[in-house]
């Protein structure tokens, strides 16, 4: 089993949802989040005051796959995703050695 953890731009978010429904991907964790990478933040005005944001609001979607689902559910987050400039976002990939559904305590991947 592989977790998958992408972190998108929030205007993205409805694209990828709906590019994992197409590809068979049903359940997801949806994590609205701030950060920075190499787009480190910029600047606004308010009030006539200049201020920066380097905490650019994210969403970060986190899903656990079967291994064989790994690289459909990859393929269409980076279709959907992409927009080809700074700050689309990251996808990271993380082994899962067990999990449990704590309604009946299924175990591995019968509990996905």
């Amino acid at each position: 089993m592989m977790k998958i953890e992408a972190v998108i731009q929030p205007s993205r978010f409805e694209s990828v949802r709906d590019a994992l429904r197409e590809a068979g991907i049903q359940g997801m964790t949806v994590i609205e989040v701030r950060g920075h990478g190499r787009q480190k933040g910029h600047t606004e005005v308010y009030r006539g005051r200049e201020y920066t944001v380097d905490l650019l609001p994210k969403v970060m979607v986190e899903i656990v796959l079967r291994d064989a689902q790994v690289p459909v559910a990859v393929e269409a987050i980076l279709k959907a995703a992409q927009t080809g400039k700074i700050g689309d976002g990251k996808i990271f990939l993380t082994q899962v050695e067990d999990a449990i559904r704590i309604r009946n305590e299924e175990r591995g991947e019968n509990a996905l």
